[in-house]
């Protein structure tokens, strides 16, 4: 029988600080300049999951479609701003580029899972819908966000060949493929990466989460199998459409 742990004290996550700090001294050590950025993000974190928790406290409380769907909205947008603002070069047009991207890869993938293959009651549910979207998020933004600075930066750098083969008569596909191709290709690593040692070197969060609840680590396994293959799919998708959005507004007539 599997015990539940009891729930985290304030005194617990203040002595957990000390990990932070003792990551803080490694920095000042050996003077890596970090120990700022460090402090500001662990601050961040703390206040950002914090009031995350109250939120979805009263979202779940609610457990009303227009709740979730103000919650859905805020994550989705937040997402594609994170995206773009990881990239070293930008272009007019390239947020709402990341917004239709995230729009369209991650909740079709979401609507998928917790429609067809979960099967959530009713569709709007909060403990289901809100953390498996968040997952899909936080992995595409990612994926998109390297797909998109991968391009970008090779058609800045290779701008002449790019002329050369529209000089030539090709179309603007036939000119992008090469780096579209890469770009996408660059965005999928990470999740592929990942699929390749779970479970040998790494414990996803999802899996980890249930079973230091309680939850039985069979069923924890087909949950994480479940989640595993709905980021692949949404980074996939996200990748795709961002790459091929781009060079429609890159490149006129």
């Amino acid at each position: 029988m599997l015990a539940a742990v009891d729930p985290i004290s304030l005194w617990q996550l203040l002595a957990a600080t000390a990990l932070v700090i003792a990551a803080g001294g490694v920095s000042i050590a050996m003077k890596l300049g970090l120990e700022k950025r460090l402090a500001i993000a662990a601050v961040r974190t703390t206040v950002q999951l914090l009031l995350l928790g109250y939120v979805l406290r009263w979202v779940f409380d609610l457990a009303t479609p227009w709740a979730v769907g103000g919650v859905i909205a805020v994550m989705v947008v937040t997402a594609s701003r994170a995206a773009v603002s990881r990239t070293a070069y930008h272009y007019h047009g390239v947020h709402i580029t990341s917004l239709i991207t995230m729009c369209l890869s991650s909740l079709v993938v979401a609507t998928v899972v917790t429609q067809v293959i979960v099967q959530v009651q009713p569709w709007y549910s909060p403990q289901y819908v809100i953390p498996l979207l968040g997952m899909i998020l936080g992995n595409t933004l990612s994926g998109i966000s390297l797909c998109l600075d991968s391009l970008l930066e090779s058609l800045r750098e290779r701008r002449g060949e790019v002329e050369m083969m529209l000089s030539l008569g090709a179309n603007r596909w036939e000119a992008a493929r090469p780096f579209l191709r890469a770009a996408v290709r660059k965005g999928m690593i990470p999740i592929i990466n990942s699929m390749m040692v779970v479970g040998l070197v790494s414990l996803p969060g999802m899996m980890t989460g249930q079973i230091i609840g309680g939850g039985d680590p069979h069923v924890a396994a087909r949950y994480q199998i479940i989640v595993m293959f709905m980021i692949a799919a949404a980074c996939a998708l996200g990748c795709m459409i961002v790459a091929n959005l781009s060079v429609r507004k890159l490149f006129n007539h």
